[in-house]
């Protein structure tokens, strides 16, 4: 349901990305924001929207353990397409709080432990950039994993107060997501090319192995159903 009470648009394969934009813009009846890891997804969405709606906010989680090739492609981006992105940091206390007690590695000693950490670095500011928006807009799509097959173009977050959850990209697999961006000469995050096909902070992300799930590269030392650091509960 739409904040309005009105039902979703039902979007299924045939409708493009740039359609679920569109419907999504329209269904959540106020300011919406794009959560921009700089995966080559959030990129592609970048660049759809320039098309779509350009005035659409980009903002990014400043996790404190990211990549340097993240912030490589962070700046190529807001170079190559003009934008300002807002970023958003942890507390300050609370990671000191965290990093004193428990040390740096505290994430890989217990799915407990490692939930902790992405709930002080990703899940609290992230509360904080989606004040007052009416819908956020994601790069998530089936093909990525177990934790996602089941998601919709338009999704009502719950999680989040109930504001729109808009994924142009669900049904686009990651073939058709590469031939976008080769298409039209993105920036791209130069891990992806290393084996890198989902990349978060640099201590939790490994580059794939051949047969491997796109995620597997993700908090590996962990069951794939726990593979989500609680930025998408559902």
């Amino acid at each position: 349901m739409t904040q309005s009470g009105s039902p979703l648009p039902h979007l299924t394969e045939e409708h493009s990305p740039q359609t679920i934009l569109r419907a999504g813009l329209q269904a959540a009846g106020g300011p919406v924001a794009l959560a921009c890891s700089f995966s080559v997804e959030d990129v592609v969405i970048i660049d759809l929207l320039q098309e779509v709606d350009r005035s659409v906010r980009v903002f990014a989680l400043d996790t404190g353990r990211l990549n340097e090739e993240t912030y490589e492609v962070a700046e190529a981006v807001r170079e190559r397409y003009g934008i300002k992105i807002d970023w958003y940091f942890p507390k300050r206390e609370a990671v000191e709080t965290l990093e004193r007690s428990k040390g740096l590695f505290s994430f890989r000693e217990s799915l407990e432990n490692r939930k902790e950490c992405c709930r002080i670095r990703k899940i609290e500011p992230l509360g904080r950039a989606l004040e007052g928006l009416s819908g956020w807009i994601t790069g998530l799509r089936r093909e990525q994993s177990v934790t996602r097959d089941a998601i919709a173009p338009l999704e009502s977050d719950a999680a989040h107060g109930g504001i729109l959850k808009i994924n142009p990209l669900t049904f686009w697999s990651s073939a058709q997501v590469w031939e976008y961006a080769e298409s039209r000469r993105i920036p791209v995050n130069r891990l992806h090319r290393q084996g890198y096909p989902s990349i978060g902070c640099a201590p939790c992300t490994r580059a794939v192995q051949p047969g491997e799930d796109e995620r597997a590269g993700r908090w590996w030392w962990e069951n794939p159903e726990h593979k989500e650091c609680g930025l998408h509960r559902r």
